[in-house]
């Protein structure tokens, strides 16, 4: 005798496999702007050359967007779900490795996307 298949429609699927933070738990997902992968973190540690120091210029914290300057005037808009708004309100000193999105305050860092 074989176990009956369960069959999932896409939209029960696409529901399972959103992010916990939409519903105030922790970040399930790794996506930009999400919980912070450990390779993420590793390889933006590797390449400490692209490290960008900057002052933040807004924080949203109930939208998680930021915007931040770099020393040399670029400014770099962010988000993540995470609370990263909440940990650096305007005028913190902040690093920022564009290239694989993280944010880093004090020793904390965060996985941001990058608009």
């Amino acid at each position: 005798m074989s176990t009956p298949l369960n069959h999932l429609s896409p939209l029960s699927v696409r529901e399972r496999s959103a992010c916990m933070c939409r519903h105030g738990f922790a970040c399930s997902s790794f996506a930009a702007g999400h919980a912070l992968h450990l390779i993420q973190a590793r390889i933006a540690s590797a390449t400490s050359a692209e490290w960008a120091d900057a002052i933040v210029e807004h924080a949203d914290a109930a939208s998680g967007d930021l915007l931040v300057r770099t020393l040399d005037g670029t400014s770099h808009a962010l988000w993540n779900a995470s609370g990263a708004a909440l940990e650096a309100p305007v005028g913190t000193p902040i690093a920022v490795h564009v290239r694989y999105g993280v944010l880093a305050v004090g020793r904390t860092q965060f996985n941001v996307a990058v608009g």
